[in-house]
């Protein structure tokens, strides 16, 4: 009878370092994960990115036997700090980031020196969804519809202040204002949650947020909606009409996916693509996000790479439209 042979830690990585690397890899890639994941979301802690990062950690939980998923919100400078944080890691499978249309897109064209190609620097596992913004006022603003908006910021050249803390709050706000032929001034946050604050609190004239965190916000009844930037209405909010109907051909839409430092191993990345679309195909998870105004949409591989190099067009061609330069 043979007895069976059992490996020491060390004798097993010196096994494992004298394969050629993609038999490293693929012995990585059977092993993982081998440590909780780490899942490092871009902004502040109760924004949209964050509930996605969230929603999708507690689903990794119920998939992924004997292991988790943390969440580590990195926030600041439209996303970059939490992306250059996930271009750091350890290319070893074990840290994604919850990619957006800000880090993977619009920043692109909004920095100068961005110290990241979203294309070459990051793998693309896969998409969330997409989504639009909401322009939001106060309801004791002197304007209740769109275009009575309009009408009040024509009249008021310069006196109206928005906030923003993306670039799917930004751009809606700066492209309406060139369209529109309006005038008024925007200021940069942080976080979602101040900039909220500061307009219930009479700091901001108007604002614009993403769909899944307008739903939240508005059940605060010192808050009203005045349009969408989809191009037709959403099913969310039925009686919100889109900008394009005073503003024929305006679109802005974001999205949230998952991406990781290039050079993970392509087996990780295939099979965190699989986890991703097992996650759009549970009721419990696909039910959360489109609650919240996610219009979720599985994209994987190569099809969620050229959805991102083409985005990267699309808000070039919206920042262009806008008028804004790059920092």
């Amino acid at each position: 009878m043979q007895t069976p042979v059992r490996l020491r830690r060390r004798d097993a990585l010196a096994v494992l370092a004298g394969l050629p690397l993609a038999a490293r890899a693929q012995q990585a890639a059977k092993a993982w994960p081998s440590r909780p994941l780490t899942i490092i979301v871009p902004s502040a802690a109760g924004g949209a990115a964050d509930f996605v990062g969230r929603s999708f950690a507690q689903y990794l939980g119920t998939v992924l036997p004997g292991e988790s998923a943390i969440v580590e919100n990195q926030a600041g400078a439209g996303g970059i700090i939490g992306t250059l944080a996930t271009k750091a890691a350890p290319a070893d499978g074990h840290t994604f980031m919850v990619s957006t249309n800000s880090t993977h897109a619009a920043n692109v064209s909004l920095y100068r020196n961005l110290r990241y190609d979203p294309l070459t620097d990051f793998a693309q596992v896969g998409l969330f969804g997409t989504y639009a913004s909401v322009l939001v006022a106060h309801r004791d603003a002197p304007y209740r519809s769109l275009a009575q908006f309009i009408d009040f910021a024509r009249a008021h050249p310069g006196r109206l202040n928005y906030g923003y803390y993306s670039s799917s709050s930004q751009v809606p706000a700066e492209l309406l204002r060139t369209r529109a032929n309006l005038r008024f001034s925007g200021a940069a946050y942080k976080a979602i949650t101040q900039m909220l604050t500061d307009l219930m609190g009479g700091q901001l004239d108007f604002v614009f947020v993403d769909t899944l965190s307008a739903a939240p916000a508005l059940q605060n009844d010192r808050l009203v909606a005045l349009a969408v930037t989809s191009g037709r209405a959403l099913p969310s909010l039925a009686q919100v009409p889109p900008v394009a109907s005073a503003l024929p051909g305006y679109e802005v839409q974001g999205w949230f996916g998952l991406s990781a430092r290039a050079g993970t191993p392509p087996e990780v990345v295939a099979r965190m693509a699989r986890l991703v679309r097992g996650a759009l195909e549970d009721a419990a998870f696909r039910r959360a996000l489109e609650a919240r105004g996610l219009t979720t949409r599985s994209l994987t591989g190569p099809a969620f790479e050229r959805f991102v190099a083409e985005d990267v067009d699309r808000w070039a061609e919206w920042i262009r439209l806008a008028g804004i330069e790059r920092q």
